[in-house]
């Protein structure tokens, strides 16, 4: 269920991220307020989002690879998912100073 949920949260954001680049052609002022927008920390938290999505979506797909393609894959299906979790989380949290480090100091200064 995970996998699909990040697969339709990740084409929305496919989407999107197509519409606001077209907006330069259109009115490039309108570009340049929704990219200004895209500095604040409310999106510094969602993009940390969609990282947590995109790294989940990965790592699933390929445990989804290995049940499908491995003799063995269905049987160990549960140890997979858990690993894939272990590892999805030890990422995140290294994820964490990266993504939402520059948010962190324009809440709380440097």
């Amino acid at each position: 269920m995970a996998h699909r949920v990040t697969g339709v949260l990740i084409f929305f954001f496919l989407f999107v991220h197509v519409l606001d680049t077209a907006l330069v052609r259109v009115s490039p002022e309108a570009y340049d307020n929704v990219v200004a927008t895209y500095k604040t920390p409310i999106v510094a938290l969602l993009e940390y989002g969609l990282v947590a999505a995109i790294l989940f979506h990965a790592l699933n797909g390929l445990r989804v690879i290995a049940v499908d393609f491995w003799i063995k894959g269905a049987r160990y299906q549960k140890q997979m998912l858990w690993t894939v979790v272990a590892v999805w989380i030890v990422l995140m949290l290294g994820a964490i100073y990266p993504v939402l480090g520059h948010a962190a100091r324009e809440l709380f200064g440097s």
